[in-house]
């Protein structure tokens, strides 16, 4: 039964918390990462290849200082993990002008003087053949964007954290923590730990990590899918970028083809409610599947139905689709991110320099007010 002492403990390594490990490493302190599952494992929500960076925040323009960060934080691991995480591919958002994207997006470029270039229906169905342009839409096309390769991210931040000192005991549940004072202890199976400080990063299972903040949460499983592509215009060599369409029918997007892995597309809307993420079916669902399909049909010419692969993974949804990062307003040694609401893994890289701060002086330089839990309202 191991009885050991860090500095800060860290509950759940996937997107926030190997970031959350790195910075507090890499500042010299000893932290300890505790996961139920493996290392950059496919049962929560940091996994499934891709995730779409964009500067021009159609969410809310408040995000856009963050993803400044967020961005020479990802070229800052690329060059120390001597890897490339970031693909530039740039992305096309396609929408109604007074939808939710392109007046989100607009709006992010206007008050941040971002570049995003506008670009009429016609103009962009050339530029990018492979793609169509609803009747009712307009387009915007990001050049300073792309995906980030996510699985790779987290293993680049675990990897590095350990290089500077931190300890990561993977498949080891959590029984409870408790605050001691000004510390905390942990309890994992059989070995409990304690800590200066603690920071619950724990994704879809945070409401049960923090069942006493009652944290206003929802999850919801989503499907992501893997088509072959019988046209090279689907290629990132050809031009083809990362995609966002904001329809009637919902919102999807998706990535160009890189390798033998084929053209992945997924729905950002919709998503099935989950009781118990131990226990969710991982399935493919017809419906979602002719949802996709029929999504193909409207807007991508060229891509086959020969389905080559299918995944899930999780949006931990807020009522008002922002993130909770804050400090626990019972315990200030505790610190925590919960709530990414299906668009937080871009954000990671600077979501741990940010944890890693509160847990450290309980406060930080970076703009997040309106991330903390008082701030989660509808």
């Amino acid at each position: 039964m191991a009885n050991e002492h860090y500095d800060c403990i860290v509950l759940g390594i996937g997107g926030v918390g190997s970031a959350t490990l790195f910075h507090l490493a890499k500042r010299g302190l000893k932290p300890l990462g505790i996961d139920r599952f493996g290392r950059a494992h496919d049962h929560g929500s940091s996994h499934g290849e891709t995730r779409i960076i964009r500067l021009a925040y159609f969410e809310h323009p408040h995000y856009v200082p963050l993803l400044r960060r967020a961005y020479a934080l990802w070229d800052e691991l690329s060059q120390a993990a001597q890897e490339k995480l970031y693909h530039e591919v740039g992305v096309l958002e396609i929408g109604p002008p007074d939808g939710e994207v392109i007046p989100g997006v607009l709006r992010s470029a206007r008050d941040h003087g971002l570049e995003v270039e506008e670009i009429h229906r016609d103009a962009a169905a050339t530029r990018f053949a492979g793609l169509r342009i609803p009747q009712d839409s307009v387009a915007v096309f990001e050049r300073r964007a792309g995906y980030l390769r996510v699985e790779a991210c987290v293993e680049a931040h675990l990897r590095l954290a350990e290089r500077h000192g931190a300890e990561i005991r993977t498949h080891q549940a959590v029984n409870e923590w408790r605050a001691d004072g000004s510390g905390v202890t942990v309890q994992a199976g059989n070995d409990r730990f304690t800590a200066d400080r603690l920071v619950i990063t724990s994704g879809a299972w945070a409401s049960s990590v923090l069942d006493e903040l009652d944290l206003p949460l929802k999850i919801l499983r989503k499907s992501m899918f893997w088509y072959a592509a019988d046209s090279p215009l689907h290629t990132a060599a050809q031009g083809f970028p990362g995609f966002f369409y904001e329809e009637p029918e919902g919102m999807f997007y998706g990535f160009p083809v890189s390798g033998p892995g084929g053209l992945k597309v997924a729905e950002h809307s919709g998503g099935q409610p989950v009781t118990d993420p131990l226990s969710v079916n991982r399935d493919v669902d017809p419906d979602e599947q002719l949802r996709i399909e029929a999504f193909l049909d409207r807007n991508l010419a060229g891509v086959s139905r020969q389905l080559l692969r299918h995944g899930t993974c999780f949006y931990t949804m807020t009522p008002n689709g922002n993130f909770i990062v804050d400090r626990h307003p019972e315990h200030p040694q505790v610190c925590f991110a919960a709530g990414l609401s299906g668009h937080g893994f871009k954000l990671t890289s600077v979501l741990g320099e940010v944890l890693s701060d509160l847990a450290q002086t309980g406060a930080t330089k970076h703009p997040v007010e309106f991330l903390s839990l008082a701030n989660q309202q509808p």
